[in-house]
């Protein structure tokens, strides 16, 4: 997958989280969406950002790619927790899904720029 098209799905999808997540009242039957929404962004895409960070295109499969996105994810998402609440801010909605957006957003920004600059050097004649 490109790197662009990545870079923006991630982010759509974040901005369709906040959109559920502030726009959709939880009396109402769309609250499900949030819901859903919510623990996919929560327990997949801070991980599947940062195994995107960390591994090269093609040196994971699917199944160990999704397994540490999961578990870097919650562990992502327990030490933000446990900043915002030793920080004066303190743990409330709107800290968690600041931090948790910033996160996400950080770590997609980053990959986009590895994975460009990757395909770049791989798209170089090697002189010989």
């Amino acid at each position: 997958m490109k790197a662009s098209s990545w870079f923006g799905i991630v982010l759509l999808y974040t901005a369709l989280t906040l959109l559920c997540v502030y726009l959709v009242p939880s009396a109402s039957p769309f609250s499900v969406f949030t819901y859903v929404f919510g623990f996919i962004f929560v327990a997949v895409v801070p991980g599947y950002c940062l195994v995107s960070v960390l591994f090269q295109e093609g040196k994971l499969d699917l199944v160990e790619k999704a397994v540490l996105a999961v578990a870097l994810s919650f562990s992502i998402v327990g030490v933000s927790g446990l900043f915002l609440g030793l920080s004066p801010i303190g743990i409330t909605v709107p800290s968690i899904i600041v931090s948790l957006t910033s996160i996400v957003v950080i770590l997609a920004f980053i990959a986009f720029l590895r994975k460009r600059k990757l395909r770049a050097q791989s798209a170089e004649p090697v002189n010989a």
